[in-house]
């Protein structure tokens, strides 16, 4: 296989309350919610999609809201932070917003010659803005509540905190296309294919961390683009020939999916770009009604009424 991974396809969190998780990014942050559907391992669970005005592959970041889920915790193990890019300046606006809005955020801070801003979602999960010049305007949401010259651009990328570093730096870089830009300190730079959101990946090696405890607040999985089914299964062949423990392929109605673990423990999925999120709504519909896959339309009335009621974004 001669083509890597492109870049991030979407990430996956945990979080408790599902309308405060709603009203966070979709007003807070100004995401769409492009589907709204359930967990399909666990139907009486929503799964929420955000991402630009069609959700787009790079700017997708899902939830599975249980309500009164505990806390997790961040740790090595785990996708630690996700990174949203912004256009360069627009951080001192997001420093306003947030504020405003009774966000926790952290001082901005430089690294690799950009500026990024710490905040924290209502379960503690970590994110980052990054303000850069590449911020590109194809994954803006227009239509959208954040005025265009701030709004979120999709992915910029994802920080892993791991116990150690060479055999997941190799799985990256030997096998999955990634390369190494920079290191400093403990973190290391690699970058997927350019030119797509959510290329950039961050290895945290803290060898003396605290285990990451997976529940609100954390990131579930951390999801990479391939653009069809063919290649797809050309990479679990290869996932499954370095003796990676990969799942079969899993249909997620919008996309195919296969899972395994990295070496340093992260859940990582490789999902395809196709069918995408208008398969079953046009543009227009996008989120505003509960979709199930075909295998479950018959449980439809038991899992609706499972569900907690919603006041959805207008």
């Amino acid at each position: 296989m001669t083509q890597g991974i492109p870049g991030i396809h979407h990430a996956t969190a945990i979080a408790s309350d599902p309308q405060r998780n709603l009203d966070f990014y979709a007003d807070v942050l100004g995401l769409r919610l492009v589907k709204r559907t359930v967990n399909f391992d666990d139907p009486g669970t929503y799964h929420f999609y955000f991402g630009d005005g069609l959700g787009h592959p790079g700017t997708i970041l899902t939830f599975f809201p249980w309500p009164n889920a505990r806390q997790g915790q961040r740790g090595t193990g785990q996708a630690v932070t996700t990174s949203f890019s912004v256009p360069a300046g627009s951080l001192g606006w997001w420093r306003d917003r947030l504020r405003a809005r009774e966000v926790p955020f952290e001082t901005p801070l430089s690294r690799f010659e950009e500026e990024a801003l710490v905040f924290y979602d209502p379960d503690g999960l970590q994110f980052e803005l990054v303000a850069h010049s590449g911020a590109d305007d194809q994954y803006l949401w227009r239509e959208g509540p954040i005025p265009a010259e701030h709004a979120l651009r999709g992915f910029y990328g994802v920080a892993l905190a791991l116990e150690g570093y060479e055999r997941t730096a190799a799985l990256l870089t030997e096998t999955m296309g990634f390369r190494l830009l920079v290191e400093s300190g403990n973190r290391y730079r690699f970058q997927a294919d350019a030119g797509v959101p959510g290329s950039i990946l961050d290895v945290l090696c803290v060898p003396v961390g605290q285990r990451g405890r997976v529940a609100a607040g954390t990131v579930h999985h951390v999801a990479w683009r391939t653009p069809n089914d063919t290649a797809q299964r050309a990479w679990r062949e290869r996932f499954a020939g370095l003796g990676l423990n990969v799942t079969p392929v899993l249909d997620r109605k919008y996309f195919q999916s296969i899972y395994f673990r990295e070496p340093g423990g992260v859940l990582f999925e490789i999902a395809t770009d196709t069918p995408g999120f208008t398969l079953d709504e046009s543009p227009d519909e996008l989120g505003s009604v509960l979709r199930l896959p075909s295998w479950l339309e018959p449980r439809r009335a038991e899992i609706a009424q499972a569900l907690p009621k919603l006041h959805l974004p207008g």
